[in-house]
């Protein structure tokens, strides 16, 4: 939807809504109670009337100032019926703003939204297709199940609409379709089955978001869609790239076999030597026959990697956790610098990431190990992301670095962030557990931090101290007297409660300190926190069982103050306690083993990552974030054992270039192509065979070579990346020109492989039958591109340009003009001539291109630098613009050794054309594909003498750099084109009628450029 349809006009919206309720607030007199209620009513009586009014220009502006409450967040829906009567207005800014306006509340109103049901059925016919879309998406949005077969009817026409906005919008009505009535979900996947098809990059993230939501278990609808959805990805729009990728990922676990088994046999070496010879026989024939990745696997993964560099971070997130789940592990690491890129983001980015590096980090150490420095700490950083650090560092901490790393946890724990000093703690205990070359160094810190003066360190470091003594069973009595000794400072209740369970556990190490520590508890019993007054119990029935003379009085005073406790954990603990190791008749038999059971040994903590465990949930996901399974989620298969069949992705090609050429006439030609391009094919494998084997679709393609040679050659072409190969096989064909029919085809093929820059991958006789089918699903538009051949240009026009005035260019002026040649900067390149000329009578010294001011996209090659320009001296000079099929303006500055100037060059539209040969059969089949959205008409009134047929090719050729087609009727013009960027077709037609009247024709896929020729041509050919 236009961006100006969404603007908020704050000098007629928000200037008239301040004086609205400036006005309002006047009229209401200072003793009035409800005095803020009228002035939002008067408001919004203000709008009513503005809607109600019989100008467009009123209601435009009532409805720009709607859409703004809107965006701030005020509830505007008392206003839907004055909104809802202008839904049919014939202004389609006004319709545009309504149908916003409509989506947001249809819901709340349905039963008024129910009442313009009719009008929403006619829009969905409109010939707007902004209009169109929005219909359907406001009928989507009134969610009540008696209009399911008027929605369902609608979104099945909206899906076989030539506007890819509409059909995005269909895929998106289905999702809220489906949500409404689960019942039609066997229609809906029919739909979602033929949307997947679309060629269009607009349509594709919305139609797999709607897979995912109605039927993510019909992966065989995916199959034939595969290659497509592979090779569109890098131009999907960014959230449609996330939903794909992350469909993709599990497709690759349930159709591909696991690339990690390479490194299984590696480890086995060493048992060579005490093998049998079978065995070894065996092991050999292992390793003859590696792990070879399927070509759709490998594709999967080279079409991904770019979007590495994407600026959206859900995008780089969802590559990163393809590679972690299907690529190779020797390819996983490149993931690791762009992750630790997104840590410049904002703190929410940066908690999502840091957790999937947290997960990755205890798996693979090395991939982010070189980055260790990334995951220090910053004083700025909140608790959330200083904690997940922590949690990285300690999974990153070896040998090597754990030296380092110490330094930097003392530093941490003197943070005036408690929470973050307590993690910390728990760090170090983690890092002397881990590596044992530290652990008495890191247990030496940490007794030094129980004199610290913050109480909650001192807590934390008795924690993590109880624990690492725990699990290193050997005489460690200085710290217990130590620890005992700090009882009376310390309050925190866990911490308090370690240290007695470290003198329980150890309280025949030190005798003479126990009994005197369950002295001094006794006393506080009654006030300590619950927990501590378990480990109160278990220390005097552990101290009863050991050293009864000096502790029996003692116990049985806490076991009486425990038996009347308000807690009932406590008073079961006492009762437990007191029935186990005070003997009496009603004991059993279990009080005889009550030594064995308080003082047996126990095993020691693990300290663990609490990240270990959710490498189970797909990265990436809620499910993984929150550590739960969320609703919706879907599990990532394991590999299989052994690949399905992977014919079923083979897709059925359309040979197009057998239909271009007369079937006898191919057959003659084979054999010349094969002679003329042998010493080329030879050349082009060699430059490619690195990469020839991930490029096509199956190892098959040999068998097909006679049958696909032209058409593999040419769709292969389209996914690769440029190529020098390409330009210099199209270079020496130019060479051959004009020798035979039989030479034609061949240079034919190589031109077109250079517009398409052919990355050279696959020879065009060695090139996969798979990689074609799969190839022939990417845009129409390349159909087109495939099979016409550019023709030279039927007329120069010689009229220049000014782009720069000797007076504003200081003596120095400039001109230029389109020579209509194939630029030799660039396939998608038109050529422009600039002729400088020095007026003055010095010499102009270092002309050069500045600065250069492009729009997103465009492309522009220089002329080299002009050391001088004699006085009088004039020079022309070549420079290459890729215009991207847009006339939008080209500026840069034009500059002398002292002075710079801002100049600039618009094409005309007809300059971003070349000319096409063809025959009058295939205009009109090509004419025949390019109907209906892609088609444009006007009428031409003119005089009979200027409807001759010379008088109509002048015109035509002077506006626009078209071909001529040969017509079988004298009434009946044609001319045929290729866009420079994109190569689609541009057919234009004149068609004479009775009297003194014309109809001019255009059908291209390039609607705006196909208006603007239109626009152009239309007063060239009316005029005398």
């Amino acid at each position: 939807m236009s961006s100006n349809s969404f603007a908020y006009n704050e000098q007629s919206g928000g200037g008239e809504a301040t004086e609205l309720g400036q006005e309002a607030t006047s009229t209401i007199s200072p003793s009035g109670a409800f005095g803020l209620f009228s002035s939002d009513m008067k408001k919004n009586e203000d709008l009513k009337q503005m809607l109600e009014s019989n100008k467009d220009s009123a209601k435009l502006d009532a409805m720009k100032r709607i859409v703004g409450m809107i965006a701030k967040g005020k509830n505007a829906s008392e206003l839907f019926p004055a909104v809802v009567k202008n839904v049919a207005s014939k202004n389609i800014e006004i319709k545009k703003l309504v149908y916003v306006y409509l989506v947001r509340y249809a819901e709340e109103q349905q039963d008024l939204a129910l009442l313009s049901i009719s009008t929403f059925q006619r829009a969905l016919k409109d010939p707007n297709q902004l209009i169109r879309a929005s219909a359907l998406r406001v009928l989507s949005s009134i969610r009540v199940p008696i209009i399911v077969p008027i929605m369902m009817l609608a979104i099945k026409e909206a899906s076989a609409d030539l506007s890819p906005y509409v059909r995005k919008n269909a895929a998106h009505a289905i999702q809220k379709l489906y949500s409404l009535d689960p019942e039609q979900k066997e229609m809906l996947i029919e739909i979602i089955e033929k949307l997947l098809k679309d060629k269009s990059t607009l349509v594709a993230g919305s139609v797999v978001m709607a897979f995912e939501e109605v039927c993510p278990d019909r992966i065989d609808l995916i199959h034939k869609n595969y290659r497509k959805l592979c090779n569109l990805l890098v131009d999907v729009e960014e959230w449609g790239q996330v939903v794909i990728i992350h469909m993709l990922t599990r497709y690759a676990r349930t159709q591909f076999v696991s690339p990690w088994k390479e490194g299984d046999g590696l480890e086995d070496n060493e048992k060579d030597f005490y093998d049998s010879d079978e065995e070894q026989k065996e092991k050999a024939d292992k390793r003859k026959r590696p792990y070879t990745m399927d070509p759709d696997h490998r594709l999967l993964i080279r079409n991904t990697k770019p979007l590495l560099q994407s600026r959206n971070a859900a995008v780089v997130m969802a590559v990163a956790q393809l590679y972690w789940h299907i690529a190779p592990k020797s390819e996983a690491g490149i993931i690791s610098k762009s992750l630790v890129r997104l840590l410049r983001s904002n703190r929410e980015v940066q908690y999502i990431v840091l957790q999937n590096i947290a997960t990755m980090s205890i798996q693979r150490k090395g991939m982010f190990e070189p980055y260790l420095k990334s995951f220090y700490v910053r004083s700025t950083d909140p608790t959330m992301i200083k904690i997940l650090k922590l949690e990285i560092l300690t999974n990153l901490a070896n040998e090597a670095n754990i030296s380092t790393l110490l330094r930097e946890f003392q530093t941490y724990v003197k943070s005036q962030d408690k929470q973050f000093a307590a993690a910390t703690i728990q760090t170090i205990g983690r890092c002397a557990t881990s590596i044992t070359e530290v652990s008495d160094t890191c247990l030496n810190g940490l007794v030094c931090l129980l004199s610290n003066r913050d109480e909650i360190v001192v807590a934390e470091s008795v924690v993590v101290i109880k624990k690492l003594l725990q699990m290193q069973p050997i005489q460690h009595g200085e710290i217990i007297k130590h620890m005992a000794k700090l009882l009376d400072s310390i309050t925190v209740p866990v911490a308090r409660a370690s240290i007695l369970w470290l003198i329980g556990e150890n309280c025949e190490r030190v005798p003479k300190i126990a009994p005197d520590v369950l002295r001094k508890t006794a006393k506080s019993f009654t006030s300590e926190d619950d927990l501590v007054k378990l480990q109160i119990l278990n220390l005097g029935a552990k101290l009863y069982l050991t050293n009864s003379k000096q502790t029996k009085l003692l116990t049985q005073y806490i076991l009486n103050l425990g038996k009347y406790d308000q807690n009932y954990d406590i008073r079961d603990r006492t009762r437990f306690i007191r029935q186990l190791i005070v003997p009496n008749e009603k004991s059993g038999a279990l009080s005889k083993y009550a030594k064995k059971i308080f003082l047996a040994q126990k095993p020691a903590p693990l300290l663990e990552s609490p990240f270990k465990d959710r490498d189970h949930f797909q990265l990436g996901t809620l499910s993984h974030t929150l550590n739960t399974k969320a609703t919706g989620y879907l599990e990532l298969s394991n590999w299989p054992e052994v690949a399905p069949d992977p014919s079923v992705r083979n897709v059925e090609v359309i040979e197009l270039a057998k239909e271009w050429t007369p079937a006898g006439k191919a057959k003659k030609e084979n054999p010349d192509e094969k002679f003329y391009s042998e010493s080329e094919e030879e050349e082009d494998s060699s430059e490619s065979s690195s990469d020839s084997e991930s490029a096509s679709g199956s190892e098959s393609g040999e068998d097909e070579e006679e049958d696909h040679s032209g058409d593999s050659g040419e769709d292969s072409g389209e996914s690769g990346s440029e190529s020098e190969a390409g330009k210099g096989r199209a270079a020496k064909h130019a060479k051959a020109r004009g020798k035979g029919d039989s030479k034609d085809v061949d240079k034919e093929k190589e031109n077109s492989k250079s517009s398409e820059s052919s990355s050279g991958e696959s020879s065009s006789i060695e090139e996969s039958s798979s990689d074609s089918e799969s190839e022939s699903e990417s845009e129409s538009e390349s159909e087109s591109r495939t099979i016409t051949k550019v023709s030279t240009p039927v007329f120069v026009p010689g009229k220049t340009h000014v782009l720069l005035h000797r007076m504003s260019g200081k003596g120095l002026a400039a001109h230029y003009f389109f020579p209509r040649q194939p630029c030799i900067f660039g396939d998608k390149m038109v050529s422009v001539q600039i002729t400088l000329n020095n007026t003055t009578d010095q010499k102009i010294e270092n002309i050069h291109v500045g600065g250069k001011k492009l729009p997103m996209g465009m492309q522009m090659h220089v002329f080299n630098p002009i050391e001088s320009l004699e006085p009088a001296g004039s020079i022309t000079v070549s420079v290459g613009i890729d215009f991207c099929d847009s006339t939008q303006t080209a500026s840069f500055q034009l500059c002398t050794k002292d002075d710079c100037f801002s100049v600039n060059i618009q094409p005309p539209v007809g300059e971003l054309l070349l000319p096409v040969a063809m025959s009058e059969k295939d205009f009109k089949k090509e004419q025949g594909m390019l109907s209906g959205m892609n088609e444009t008409s006007t009428t031409i009134i003119a005089a009979p003498q200027n409807f001759a047929s010379s008088v109509i090719l002048q015109k035509v050729v002077n506006v626009a750099n078209v071909g001529v087609v040969p017509s079988g009727q004298d009434n009946v013009h044609r001319f045929a084109a290729k866009t420079v960027h994109s190569g689609s077709l541009m057919l234009v037609t004149v068609e004479l009628k009775e009297g003194s009247t014309a109809q001019l024709i255009i059908n291209t896929e390039k609607t705006v450029i196909g208006s603007v020729l239109l626009r152009e041509l239309k007063p060239v050919l009316s005029q005398g």
